[in-house]
């Protein structure tokens, strides 16, 4: 972890930070105000950012990489509600907010570099910044409903369908995420996804 002042590409950055969903359109003072914030850190493929039941809660802006939501019971069995790569967030803000422990756990799919700081210190800057605050409400409201769309897909549609929907909504993820999150993520044993490729039911690389 290395503030982004100090950090050895800062540079680049500062300009993947720019190309940044909520943070896109921010002013050069709200940039001079929120930099000294934010630390830059790298995870491993397979690192666990936030912990399910956790209420010490971060908000990630991802610079590199692919990060994933996902909810496990006791018994050990997960399903992925979500992946979030470059440009994108990933947050807790909803529980923060509703003061409850995370309901989910986020981790990395492939190796990941992130710009974070503390639920506190990003909700008090986004209250300094209502046009901010509105933009990043607005993408959280968005993340929400396609993590309810997606658990709909899974009841209403079969498998090819499924695939055939994360193929079009996700198509820069087709072939950057492991077969294996893939086949996770629709519900689909890793066979499965297979059987459908080799019988032409689906075009995946």
């Amino acid at each position: 972890m290395t503030f982004l002042a100090r950090h050895p590409e800062a540079k680049i950055v500062r300009l993947q930070l720019r190309q940044n969903l909520v943070l896109r359109h921010m002013t050069p003072e709200q940039w001079d105000e929120l930099e000294p914030l934010l630390d830059i850190t790298d995870y491993p493929k397979g690192a666990l950012l936030e912990n399910q039941g956790d209420s010490s809660m971060r908000q990630y802006f991802i610079l590199d990489g692919i990060l994933k939501r996902v909810v496990s019971n006791p018994a050990g069995k997960e399903m992925i509600l979500r992946f979030a790569a470059e440009t994108e967030i990933d947050t807790s803000y909803a529980a923060w907010r509703l003061k409850t422990t995370i309901p989910y756990a986020i981790r990395a799919v492939t190796r990941v570099r992130a710009a974070e700081l503390s639920m506190e210190e990003w909700v008090a800057f986004v209250e300094r910044h209502p046009p901010v605050k509105s933009q990043f409400e607005f993408e959280v409201m968005k993340l929400m409903s396609e993590v309810m769309a997606h658990t709909i897909t899974l009841h209403l549609l079969d498998a090819p369908g499924r695939v055939a929907r994360f193929m079009r909504k996700h198509a820069a993820l087709v072939e950057r995420v492991p077969k294996k999150e893939l086949a996770s993520y629709l519900n689909l044993s890793p066979e499965t996804l297979s059987r459908l490729k080799r019988r032409g039911k689906i075009d995946l690389q």
